[in-house]
């Protein structure tokens, strides 16, 4: 979490994210973290990491006592004459004992850190947010995670550089060249997965990764960069609302798929709404809208009666007014949907979650001049809660600020590559290359940030190469962090556990 913000709703949420800083310490070991390459003293002038800290906690899951090591560290990325060029924070999660598989789990932005996994889906405390109702002021109290996969695997919660305590060690410019591009992201992403795994003698575990949003993005090249650069094979894949296909959401003049993508998110959020939210709902929509839906579209003025068939059906689907629908052609465009649902409440939705809102502080003008409503209420209590658990907890006490989603990444990101590529040829080689690579694909049925249909429609085209459950897509309640939700949470636990079980 999150995908990549439109690029007004990143202007909004800029202006908020500055003003959240993570209070700072004198270092309390101020000798045992990372060294200043040898020669010019460290551009940057920032102090050295502490050395990585371990304290052991308990938590409760599936009504076990499970015991654990949380161990928060740090490793360099190194340029070509091994000099330290950036230092990059993990949190890890380990329980004593012998073959246990051991996780990787990213988030996305670009620019988000790994908190978002970490205490809200499968780390093995969590805070609540993300859902209908959270207040950014609610103590940001951790509890033990129910929904936790620390009993069945190990995890390791990476921070790219620029977010959590993350740093680089070069100017912008250069850190522009070396981090802040999908092709740099993934080569030192996936070295630090490879260093992680020699440093602590883990090279022949099984091993997993998560990525979530545009952590999606990057688990499908991670993966193959592993297996064919680095010589490192992941026996699975979870993308967690995953941004896998930039290109399906273009050309919405000509091309039928951004409406298609959209639809059915819209559509269960509205059944949500009226307490119909079913499995069984939920197919017929998507069987209309790969259907009769999609060939109204593309029949256009050709038949003058598609408009009118288009208009009474998406008009029941989504609930919205009539005249609306019909002014947008039963094209639903993201934002003005969110707005016009929420409209004679004064409210605004959110692309993560519609059905999670906040009050329009400008309901007459005539675009929406604030952030996304999600956005705005997870901010404090991830940051407070990580940055707590980190400097006071464990006691890995460090003099900077905590980035939980850092707009400045997002803004010195170079995108051109994923947005000519996308992660689908990635995801399809990897997967031929290795046989018993297992891929789960999860989303929230609320999610217009991500939406399910176009994960759908990513692996239908895909050729089955042997098993046809070696890919899968599933669906659950709730938007792009769907696992906010108690019921949700534990339908994908029990998922990733059947796949985790196949090994």
């Amino acid at each position: 979490m999150p995908a990549r913000l439109p690029k007004f709703l990143f202007a909004a949420a800029a202006m908020a994210a500055t003003l959240i800083a993570a209070p700072t310490w004198a270092d309390d070991n101020p000798k045992g973290g990372q060294k200043e390459a040898a020669g010019k003293p460290d551009e940057t002038k920032l102090p050295p990491f502490p050395a990585d800290k371990t304290v052991r906690q308990t938590t409760t899951i599936a009504g076990k006592t499970i015991a654990y090591d949380a161990t928060v560290g740090s490793l360099p990325v190194l340029d070509d004459k091994g000099k330290t060029v950036a230092d990059v924070m993990f949190v890890a999660y380990i329980v004593p004992g012998k073959d246990r598989p051991v996780t990787f789990a990213l988030n996305g932005g670009p620019g988000a850190s790994s908190v978002y996994l970490n205490l809200g889906a499968i780390g093995p405390k969590r805070v609540q947010f993300g859902s209908a109702g959270d207040s950014p002021s609610d103590p940001a109290t951790p509890i033990d995670n129910a929904g936790s996969w620390l009993d069945f695997t190990d995890l390791v919660f990476i921070d790219p550089v620029g977010t959590g305590f993350s740093r680089s060690r070069v100017d912008e410019a250069e850190a522009k060249k070396r981090f802040y591009s999908t092709g740099a992201d993934i080569e030192y992403l996936s070295r630090i997965v490879y260093d992680w795994l020699v440093k602590n003698d883990r090279l022949m575990s099984r091993k997993y990764l998560v990525g979530e949003s545009y952590g999606g993005f990057r688990g499908p090249r991670i993966t193959h960069f592993l297996q064919t650069r680095l010589g490192v094979a992941m026996n699975g894949v979870v993308l967690v609302s995953p941004y896998l296909e930039p290109n399906a959401e273009n050309n919405g003049d000509l091309s039928p798929l951004p409406w298609m993508l959209t639809l059915p998110s819209i559509s269960a959020a509205n059944l949500e709404r009226q307490g119909k939210l079913t499995d069984a709902g939920m197919a017929q929509i998507v069987e209309y809208t790969r259907g009769d839906y999609v060939t109204d579209l593309l029949k256009g003025r050709s038949d003058p009666q598609a408009v009118e068939r288009i208009v009474k059906r998406v008009t029941e689907l989504s609930g919205l007014d009539p005249a609306f629908v019909r002014r947008s052609g039963g094209r639903l465009e993201t934002q003005a949907y969110l707005r016009e649902v929420y409209r004679n409440e004064g409210k605004l939705g959110s692309r993560y979650d519609s059905n999670v809102t906040e009050w329009d502080p400008f309901p007459f003008a005539p675009q929406q001049r604030t952030n996304d409503p999600l956005l705005d209420s997870i901010i404090a209590p991830t940051t407070s809660a990580m940055v707590d658990f980190i400097t006071r907890t464990v006691g890995w006490k460090y003099m900077g600020r905590y980035n939980a989603l850092s707009y400045d990444v997002g803004r010195l990101w170079n995108g051109e590559e994923e947005t000519n590529k996308g992660s689908v040829t990635q995801l399809r080689q990897s997967v031929a290359i290795d046989s018993k690579l297992r891929v789960l694909i999860v989303h929230g049925w609320d999610d217009l940030s991500c939406p399910f249909m176009a994960s759908r429609l990513i692996v239908d085209q895909m050729p089955l190469m042997g098993d046809p459950n070696r890919v899968q897509v599933k669906e659950y309640p709730g938007g792009h962090m769907f696992y906010s939700r108690g019921d949700s949470q534990q339908a994908l636990r029990r998922d990733v556990m059947a796949m985790y079980a196949v090994h």
